[in-house]
């Protein structure tokens, strides 16, 4: 799994345009469709000669819990300057995203799990949880989101709250990280 969603300097290089609207080349690519990002996987890999993909569902929230049972991987309280959200104390909160990065990892080593960008998963949206949490899906109507946003409120921003959007759907609180095959 990416250690940072994925920037807008690694988008930009790729799809050679850039749809964020808080730019920055270490920010996160934002306001990118699953459509378009199944684009720039596609064209990565192409280029790389590797197989990268976005995480399941399943495998997104094991990543972002890094073997904690608690609310958020740095424990139950929302404490202050952990995530970028609405309320956390950083300096970006509720109103634009952060440089990818600029939060303590978790214990796996990854940085933004929560906040900053809801990340697509390749997961198909089902309200409660049926077992296609756990492969990709090819075609549905909708895909499942994890992590919350920068403009989120902090219930919303934990390894266990689940959102959704449909394939063709941009905005600006919305990016992705990488897995690798």
């Amino acid at each position: 799994m990416g250690e940072t969603e994925v920037t807008q300097a690694q988008w930009q290089a790729i799809m050679g345009s850039n749809p964020s609207c808080f730019t920055g080349d270490d920010r996160p690519a934002a306001k990118v469709s699953w459509n378009d990002v199944q684009v720039f996987i596609e064209l990565l890999n192409a280029r790389s000669g590797k197989r990268f993909r976005l995480p399941t569902e399943a495998e997104w929230e094991y990543a972002a819990r890094a073997g904690t049972q608690t609310t958020y991987y740095w424990g139950d309280g929302i404490g202050r300057n952990n995530a970028n959200c609405k309320g956390w104390g950083s300096r970006w909160d509720g109103s634009q995203t952060a440089p990818a990065g600029s939060f303590q990892p978790n214990a796996f080593g990854l940085h933004d799990m929560l906040g900053n960008v809801w990340e697509w998963t390749c997961s198909e949206y089902k309200s409660s949880y049926d077992g296609s949490e756990q492969k990709c899906a090819v075609s549905a109507s909708k895909y499942s989101l994890r992590g919350g946003s920068w403009d989120y409120i902090p219930r919303g921003v934990r390894a266990a709250y689940r959102d959704y959007n449909f394939p063709d759907f941009r905005v600006d609180g919305i990016g992705f990280r990488l897995a690798q095959d």
